[in-house]
């Protein structure tokens, strides 16, 4: 199991935050996720570590942009 975090430029919102979490929770692996709009931060749970560009792809196609680990 490895859960990382990062930092996410754009939310808002709570919409922000669904958006955020379906589409990497879409991602193979992924057990949890988490998106906070006020912190601006993702904590990803996955059964290994994740494919930093897979990651950056899907937050980028909620509409948002990766910045990288927290």
């Amino acid at each position: 199991m490895s859960e990382a975090v990062y930092s996410v430029t754009g939310m808002s919102c709570g919409h922000c935050e669904s958006a955020v979490t379906k589409e990497v929770t879409a991602l193979a692996g992924v057990t949890s996720v988490r998106a906070v709009a006020k912190t601006g931060l993702l904590t990803v749970a996955s059964e290994q570590p994740l494919d930093e560009e897979a990651l950056r792809a899907a937050v980028d196609e909620a509409g948002y942009e990766l910045v990288g680990p927290a």
